[in-house]
């Protein structure tokens, strides 16, 4: 599905390779629904941005996109999101798909390239050989970069379904590189492991994790206004500006943020992705939900604003 995507003043909206967008569905029951995408569109095409939906039999909002979207209708949706990105685009990337998992990561491929200098190999496994999406795509990619693109497909029909074990054979002769892994979660827990078992830093290994959302995105944050006794104090380094804020003990930071005028990034406001993700550089605070975050990753101060409340007295956080 392609799409142009311009913010309410008109200016259209810039992405990075391996992010998604979070598109507002109607329903008859709730009013809509919301459902997040990855863009298989690369930045410098400078075209559309095209998302893949592939109908899943019980998905309301993928055969709901099937049936219904046309040309020039409009939907709305959040600005692009996500941290699944390469640091680099000159780096050396060992990359792994399954399914329409291969959609960030074909926007990755393209970007590194068509615009850097970074080798890629890329591990894509599919059911069958019909099962391949954009295999097309990827066939003039490695005809075009023969000596910095390689593409070895992993079939069930022919090898069984991918396990750690199997898979660590794959990883072990790029096992420098860094790791970005996306499909269904049993793919890719067993593409940590290999890695793992290899002595992968965990830091190098990068996963895309997407679970259906049952709130509403869309909806305008608010806040209540206790006495200052009921608030902590919170100071956040954002976009090369420092702000400060009494914070509502009972408030998330992210709509804290959203009300006193900061534009975090965020998407799914419910702890389910990780594109509001910052750091804890001082004081404590407690996550109500959280369906991403590792326990290191937790270690090293990162928490997710959608779904932090404040425990100190003072907080600092930066997004970096």
């Amino acid at each position: 599905m392609s799409l142009e995507l311009v913010a309410e003043s008109g200016e259209p909206l810039p992405y990075r390779p391996g992010q998604f967008l979070t598109l507002r569905i109607p329903s008859d029951r709730t009013g809509s629904v919301a459902r997040s995408y990855s863009l298989s569109s690369a930045p410098h095409e400078g075209g559309p941005l095209k998302v893949t939906v592939k109908r899943i039999a019980d998905g309301y909002g993928s055969n709901w996109l099937c049936d219904n979207a046309n040309a020039g209708m409009i939907i709305d949706s959040l600005p692009p999101a996500g941290v699944f990105i390469p640091e680099s685009l000159d780096t050396d990337l060992l990359l792994f798909a399954a399914g329409s998992g291969i959609t960030p990561v074909l926007s990755i491929l393209k970007s590194i390239l068509a615009q850097g200098n970074g080798r890629c190999t890329l591990i894509y496994a599919n059911r069958d050989e019909e099962s391949v999406i954009f295999a097309d795509e990827l066939r003039a990619l490695a005809a075009e970069y023969p000596h910095r693109l390689v593409i070895l497909h992993w079939l069930e029909s022919v090898q069984g379904l991918p396990a750690a074990r199997s898979l660590t054979d794959l990883i072990a002769p790029w096992s420098d590189r860094e790791i970005f892994v996306c499909g269904p979660v049993p793919f890719m827990d067993a593409v940590v492991t290999a890695a793992r078992d290899l002595g992968v830093d965990r830091e190098r290994v990068h996963v895309e994790k997407f679970v259906s959302l049952s709130g509403d995105p869309f909806a305008q944050a608010v806040i209540d206004t206790p006495d200052t006794a009921d608030c902590a104090t919170v100071e956040v380094e954002f976009d090369g500006d420092t702000h400060e804020f009494a914070w509502p003990r009972s408030a998330m930071l992210l709509d804290l943020l959203l009300v006193r005028g900061v534009a975090a990034p965020y998407s799914c406001r419910e702890g389910a992705c990780s594109a509001c993700v910052c750091r804890v550089v001082d004081g404590e605070v407690k996550l109500l939900r959280n369906d991403v975050l590792e326990q290191q990753d937790l270690d090293e101060g990162y928490v997710l604003a959608c779904q932090a409340v404040p425990v100190t007295d003072s907080v600092r956080i930066t997004y970096e």
